[in-house]
C-alpha cells in the first residue's frame, strides 16, 4: 500500500512534463460518440470530479452526452485537526462548493450525494454499486453505451482504491466502459512507473481548461487556508495542483463489450504513440529493455536459425540483435510510424525485412523456424490471442522456437498481463518449454514445436 501524505512535495509537475506523458494516444471516441453515450460520473469528495475529469465534464455537457454525476462523502475529514469548523460545517461548506463546480462544468447536469462517510467508503461498497446501476438503468442506454468514470484504483488514497474497484466491478460485470482518473498518483507515483504508459489523453480545448480552473476555484476550503489557525491550513498546495493545469486529462481506458481493446484498437494507439516520440518506452536506453534483450538472446537454444520472425517488433531493437541469428529475418508491427525505424536499424542486414500487418488478422507468408513475441501478447483480446497462437503453430517449422516475453503486472486497459498470455500459450500449444526465466517484472520463456507440426 503507497503511503503519502498531501504535504509531502512529491514529484514536482516538471517531471512528469519531461515524461512523454504529452505523446500518448487521445481517448478514441469523438464527439458524435459522446452525445449517444451516458456517463456516470463518480467522486469520493468534492473536488475528485474537478481535479481528475473536469476537462472531461465539460467536453461530456457541450457534446451533448447523458452525464450524472455521484457524490460518495461530504469530504467532512479534510481538516481534521481544524479548531474553528467542525465536520458538519465543512460538510456544508464543501456540498455548497461541490455544487457550485459541477455547475461551472456540465451546467444543469444531475447530481446526487449519497451520504457515506469520509475514510470509511469500504463499508458502503455494496451502496455505491446499487447507486451506479441505478444510474445506468435509469439512462436507458444499451450496456455499451455506458461509461463510468472513476477514481483511478491504485490512486493511494483508501476512499479513491476502494470506489475505483468498486467501479470496475460493475463495469465488468455489466460491459460497460470504465475510465479511471488519477488524483494523488501524481504526487507519489513517478515517470519510471509503467502504469501510465497504456493510458489515454483527453486534449482540453481552451473552453473546457477555463471550464475547469473556475471549478477548481469553486473548491476554496481545499485550495484556500480555512482561517491563520494551526490545523486551518491549505490541503492543496499550488506544486500539487500544478498537475492538473494541463491541457489534457489522463485517464486509464477500459472499453465497452463489443469495443473491448484489442488489435485494432492497438494498431490506432501505438500508431499515434510512436508519431509522437521516437522512442516512447525507452527502448534503446532503458537498462531494464538492454538487459532483458540480453536474455532474451541468450536464452534461445540455437546459434542460428533458417529464417525468423518477429511479431511487434516496435522501433526495432530486438530486432536488429535476432537478424544476425537468421538467414533471413522477417519484422512484422501494426504501426507505420514505428516501422520506419525499425528499417533504419535493419539496414545493415540484406536479409532482414519489415512489413507492416496486424496480427493475427493479417499474417505473413511462409514458415519459420524462429517466432519471438515480445511485451506485445497482451494488447490481443483473448480470442485473438488464441488465433495468434494458432497462425503460430501453422506457420512454425518442426522443432521451432517460440521465445514470448512480457510485464508480469496488470496492463491499465487491456484485458491480458503477462502470465495470462504464457499461460493461453502453454494450454493452447502444449509444446514443451525448454527454457524459463521468471523475475518479479517479467516472464521469458521458450517453447519448442516438436517434430512433423508443420503440415
Amino acid at each position: 500500500m503507497v503511503t503519502f501524505s498531501h504535504a509531502d512535495t512529491g514529484t514536482a509537475e516538471s517531471e512528469w512534463e519531461a515524461s512523454g506523458l504529452s505523446v500518448l494516444p487521445e481517448l478514441p471516441l469523438g464527439a458524435g460518440e459522446l452525445a449517444s453515450m451516458t456517463f456516470v460520473v463518480l467522486a469520493a469528495h468534492p473536488d475528485d470530479e474537478t481535479l481528475g475529469a473536469g476537462g472531461l465534464l465539460s467536453r461530456l455537457h457541450a457534446a451533448g452526452a447523458g452525464v450524472e454525476v455521484l457524490l460518495c462523502t461530504a469530504g467532512e475529514a479534510s481538516h481534521p485537526e481544524s479548531r474553528t469548523t467542525t465536520p458538519e460545517q465543512l460538510a456544508a461548506v464543501r456540498l455548497g462548493e461541490f455544487g457550485a463546480a459541477v455547475t461551472a462544468l456540465a451546467p444543469g447536469s444531475p447530481w446526487r450525494f449519497l451520504q457515506l462517510p469520509d475514510g470509511q467508503l469500504a463499508a458502503g461498497s455494496d451502496r455505491i454499486a446499487a447507486a451506479v446501476r441505478e444510474s445506468i438503468a435509469a439512462s436507458g442506454r444499451p450496456a455499451n453505451h455506458v461509461v463510468i468514470v472513476a477514481p483511478y484504483r491504485s490512486d493511494g488514497h483508501t476512499d479513491h482504491d476502494v470506489l475505483g474497484s468498486v467501479a470496475a466491478e460493475v463495469a465488468a460485470a455489466g460491459g460497460h466502459g470504465l475510465l479511471e482518473y488519477p488524483v494523488w498518483y501524481w504526487l507519489w507515483a513517478v515517470p519510471a512507473d509503467t502504469a501510465w504508459r497504456s493510458w489515454v489523453r483527453v486534449p482540453l480545448a481552451p473552453k473546457e481548461q477555463r471550464a475547469k480552473a473556475l471549478a477548481m476555484q469553486a473548491h476554496a476550503s481545499q485550495t484556500e487556508p480555512l482561517s491563520a489557525q494551526p490545523g486551518d491550513e491549505v490541503l492543496l498546495a499550488g506544486s500539487f495542483l500544478d498537475h492538473f493545469s494541463r491541457s489534457w486529462e489522463t485517464f486509464a481506458w477500459h472499453a465497452p463489450a463489443g469495443g473491448t481493446n484489442g488489435a485494432g484498437d492497438a494498431e490506432r494507439i501505438f500508431d499515434a504513440v510512436h508519431s509522437r516520440s521516437d522512442d516512447p518506452w525507452g527502448y534503446a536506453t532503458s537498462w531494464y529493455e538492454q538487459r532483458k534483450r540480453a536474455l532474451t538472446l541468450a536464452i534461445l537454444p540455437a546459434e542460428d536459425y533458417g529464417s525468423g520472425l518477429e511479431v511487434g517488433c516496435s522501433i526495432g531493437t530486438l530486432s536488429v540483435e535476432l537478424a544476425p541469428r537468421c538467414r533471413q529475418f522477417l519484422a512484422v508491427d501494426a504501426s507505420s510510424a514505428a516501422l520506419v525505424q525499425a528499417a533504419e536499424r535493419l539496414t545493415g542486414h540484406a536479409s532482414a525485412q519489415t512489413q507492416r500487418l496486424t496480427v493475427p488478422h493479417e499474417w505473413p507468408e511462409g514458415t519459420f523456424d524462429l517466432v519471438a513475441v515480445s511485451e506485445m501478447g497482451y494488447y490481443l483480446t483473448p480470442g485473438e490471442l488464441a488465433e495468434l497462437f494458432t497462425r503460430v503453430e501453422a506457420s512454425m517449422n518442426p522443432g521451432g522456437t517460440l521465445v514470448l516475453c512480457h510485464w508480469r503486472h496488470p496492463v491499465e486497459g487491456w484485458e491480458l498481463d503477462g502470465d495470462a498470455v504464457h499461460e493461453l500459450a502453454r494450454r493452447q500449444l502444449r509444446w514443451p518449454t525448454a527454457a524459463l526465466h521468471l523475475e518479479k517484472d517479467f516472464v521469458l520463456e521458450v517453447f519448442v514445436a516438436p517434430p512433423g507440426i508443420q503440415q
